[in-house]
């Protein structure tokens, strides 16, 4: 065992011996509210606002969720301690082309222009394919803009997401390879508007590291209608930055079990969020249902078989630090892990669960629908489990992730934009999310062993 390990251990004893503790880290008691799934939400978003990791209001939420979760008087509470990145945007977001002021957001992570501005002519691409045939010969110099959208047919919005999103993700190093000196990438969303909706980049540090920017979808479709006829000029200036990597926390309650308390039963959300809008669907909704679910086998007398633990994880968007570090702990820790859920879809009214699981689990589980009917499942199949919880797999080859699947179709409306707050969740649809992990819960506790 590993000396981080051991003084994880040493000071996780200490902060349940001892109680409600923050001090221990220098935190302060911070408020504690009606219990809901709603009121959690509305308080995160309202009170606290965007989460970004390693940011001031990442902390408050932090805090926020420990002390809830010690008046909910669940078994054990207590934090994991998880070194984050913490990059900040900075004040200034200035994209003009042709005159034209366009709305953008800078992609998590990206650099900034040096405290100067990029100025140079845009040539538009929809593939890498056509990135890489144009060559450094035509991009040299140049801001690439990609502009590929996402394709309205599917049903399920994550898969029109996934056909579109390595542009965002990956755009900078390959545009940067032919010579690219910036990039702007369409806004990950279906809808036609004027909001740009950030999200991570990735640099390699053999590439030379460009600003990159989301433009919204209105902006997207006026540029590419000036660009077929005739050259634009644009000039970028971005004031973001990367910082020093900082201390942050993933929070865990937990309910012992009766019969297998050395095995655990996880459900969980990603506290963190981007620094734009409240993180409302994405992902205070995750994380407000499965704190409810958990209130809700405590006050429903439901005594867990297995221990079940409610995780708030943290920097899932630019990282995924607290899953990977959660998973690390329970292995190092010898925690079994039989089963894990994920909220990380927005808080619309939920259809189905999506299984990673064997084929010969995941038909036994159909026998579930029927109590899960009224919470408005019709579905369990097989599917992704979810990033946070991701990491189980590789320490628990046996475990079954599963992930909260809701209607999709709105989702990304506000995915990662200014219009990802309270107000645009409905908290009957909420509430149902949380109902149906609490429903979920129970029976793999009896199902399991």
């Amino acid at each position: 065992m590993g000396t981080n390990t051991v003084l994880y251990r040493l000071k996780r004893s200490l902060f349940l011996s001892v109680g409600c503790c923050l001090s221990i880290y220098g935190f302060s008691q911070s408020t504690v509210i009606e219990p809901g799934s709603s009121q959690i939400l509305r308080h995160l978003c309202k009170n606290i606002g965007p989460r970004l990791s390693g940011s001031a209001n990442a902390q408050k939420a932090v805090e926020f969720g420990y002390n809830q979760m010690k008046a909910y008087r669940f078994d054990t509470v207590f934090l994991q301690p998880v070194m984050v990145p913490h990059w900040e945007r900075g004040p200034v977001e200035k994209v003009v082309a042709n005159g034209k002021s366009l709305r953008v957001k800078a992609l998590g992570g990206s650099v900034g222009t040096d405290d100067g501005t990029v100025q140079a002519e845009v040539i538009e691409v929809k593939s890498f394919t056509e990135l890489e045939k144009l060559g450094a010969e035509k991009i040299k110099g140049k801001i690439v803009f990609f502009n590929r959208p996402m394709d309205p047919k599917y049903k399920d919005t994550f898969q029109a997401y996934s056909g579109a999103v390595d542009q965002r993700g990956e755009g900078a190093v390959r545009a940067a390879r032919q010579g690219a000196v910036a990039v702007l990438v369409r806004s990950m969303t279906l809808r036609l508007d004027q909001f740009a909706h950030t999200g991570a980049l990735r640099y390699l540090d053999s590439v030379p590291k460009i600003p990159a920017a989301a433009i919204s979808t209105e902006d997207a479709q006026w540029l590419s209608e000036n660009l077929s006829t005739g050259t634009v000029s644009v000039s970028m200036e971005l004031s973001c930055r990367q910082l020093p990597e900082a201390l942050s926390y993933n929070v865990v309650g937990e309910m012992r079990g009766t019969r297998y308390p050395d095995k655990y039963i996880v459900v969980g959300g990603h506290l963190d969020s981007w620094d734009v809008g409240e993180g409302a669907h994405d992902d205070g909704a995750g994380v407000a249902q499965s704190l409810e679910a958990l209130r809700l086998i405590k006050t429903s007398g439901y005594k867990p078989l297995h221990s079940i633990r409610c995780v708030w994880f943290m920097n899932e968007e630019n990282g995924n630090r607290g899953g990977q570090k959660y998973a690390f702990l329970a292995d190092s820790l010898k925690e079994m892990h039989c089963a894990a859920i994920e909220s990380d879809r927005g808080g619309f009214m939920p259809e189905a669960f999506s299984i990673e699981s064997t084929d010969s689990v995941i038909a036994a589980w159909q026998k579930f629908l029927p109590q899960l009917k009224s919470s408005g499942i019709s579905e369990l199949y097989a599917g992704y489990g979810g990033v946070d919880i991701g990491p189980l797999k590789k320490v628990f080859p046996e475990i079954s992730l599963l992930g909260l699947v809701p209607n999709s179709t709105h989702y990304f409306d506000y995915h990662h934009a200014d219009t990802d707050v309270f107000e645009a969740v409905n908290p009957q649809e909420l509430q149902k999310g949380a109902e149906a992990m609490f429903m979920l819960i129970k029976l793999l506790d009896q199902e399991l062993n």
